[in-house]
């Protein structure tokens, strides 16, 4: 039997990112089979291959001077290393585009287009390419021409102010988020236009802005100010149900999600309270709501009566939402992780006969599913074979080019 092609196998994408926004999309695209080709600058490459340490280690336990950061976001792809400051990169790069089917890039807004590789320079050489830009702010308004960072984008964008405990300083989230958010909306409109293309034959421009992502998956509490004017830092607790948050155990923390009244009575009989939900104040998830403080900390003072491993049996017995709060070691021990084969290893060139360990993709397609075709990158690992593949170059050509400094 043939092995599965991935949802997008003949998809080509020219990856003009760095980072991690523009890298996560693409990564999400090749991890669905399309042929990435990230072009990164010679001698230096992605700016994430120096984000560390830690570096992965070889079989030895020696450094291989690949940085984990980078590895997270650039699987799935082959890098060639092309100057594009040059004239020479430029054309190189518009070759390239001539067959392609995608471009995603993340530059500041214009630099590209000083380049001659804008979208209206571009889709007059290919007419069917998807375009997409990943910038801080989008390509329109005020703050455009401003520089994008994920810490920047969260403090800008709310999260901030709701994340953390009540009264102390704001939290950003413990992973770049909204990097990862507007990756994963970048590559959502990417399979449409995809889609728009191959119906019509027509290309079109994606202008994705980090902020406008960012106030995008406020999501229910975006919403609830709009229709309130009120969206409170909760700590751990849920603004539109209760309880919904950690409690504290006899010898830890647990999370419990009781998700609507019925649950909240088999809730109350495990607690060893049935009548709880007789009392108005408990009866319902509104009533709830409005006297938080009340019934969290009447709550509260029951789950401190016994260990975490006792209300989690209990509760999993009953149908309760509940969980421990994992450590990362706990996390990528954990039996469910295991079984879903969330950790993955794979090849890779330094690492020795043991491959290198990376996380897979969440995404499960019964007849098209995610393969790891390609190790993250070496810089310029790819060039030769895919200069020679694409635009048909010799060796000599590619030699050429390399010693005027165009290629890496």
């Amino acid at each position: 039997m043939s092995e599965a092609k991935g949802a997008l196998s003949g998809i080509t994408v020219i990856d003009l990112t760095r980072v991690l926004a523009g890298p996560y999309c693409t990564q999400m695209l090749g991890d669905l089979g399309a042929d990435v080709i990230k072009i990164e600058r010679p001698g230096a490459g992605d700016d994430t291959r120096r984000f560390a340490p830690p570096f992965v280690a070889d079989e030895a336990g020696t450094s291989t001077g690949e940085s984990a950061y980078f590895m997270s976001a650039n699987r799935n792809k082959r890098s060639i290393a092309v100057d594009l400051t040059t004239p020479e990169g430029q054309a190189l790069v518009r070759q390239l585009v001539a067959d392609a089917d995608a471009l995603v890039e993340n530059f500041k807004t214009g630099d590209l287009t000083r380049y001659g590789l804008g979208y209206d320079d571009l889709i007059k050489i290919n007419p069917k390419l998807v375009y997409c830009s990943i910038t801080g702010f989008g390509q329109t308004g005020p703050y455009a021409s401003r520089p994008g960072y994920d810490f920047l984008i969260q403090g800008m964008g709310g999260i901030m102010s709701l994340t953390g405990e009540p009264g102390r300083e704001p939290q950003k989230v413990g992973v770049p988020i909204a990097d990862v958010m507007s990756g994963m909306f970048a590559a959502v409109a990417i399979n449409g236009a995809l889609v728009h293309a191959a119906k019509t034959g027509q290309g079109q421009y994606i202008d994705i802005g980090m902020l406008d992502t960012q106030v995008a998956w406020l999501v229910n509490q975006g919403m609830n100010f709009i229709h309130s004017g009120v969206a409170e830092r909760l700590g751990n607790a849920h603004p539109n149900i209760v309880p919904y948050q950690v409690f504290q155990t006899a010898d830890g923390h647990i999370v419990v999600a009781v998700g609507n009244d019925g649950q909240f009575r088999t809730f109350a009989r495990i607690i060893g309270e049935p009548g709880l939900p007789d009392d108005p104040d408990f009866a319902t998830n509104a009533a709830r709501v409005t006297n938080r403080d009340k019934v969290t900390a009447h709550i509260q003072a029951i789950m401190t009566t016994q260990p975490s491993a006792h209300w989690l049996t209990e509760l999993e017995k009953a149908g309760i939402g509940c969980g421990p709060i994992n450590t990362l070691d706990q996390v990528f021990e954990d039996p469910h992780v295991l079984a879903r084969e969330m950790v993955r290893t794979i090849p890779h060139p330094k690492a020795g006969p043991d491959g290198v360990k990376i996380i897979a993709s969440p995404l499960r397609l019964s007849e098209t599913p995610v393969q790891y075709r390609h190790h993250p990158p070496l810089l310029g690992e790819h060039t030769d074979a895919v200069l020679a593949e694409k635009l048909g170059l010799s060796a000599a050509e590619i030699a050429k080019l390399r010693a005027a400094g165009t290629v890496g």
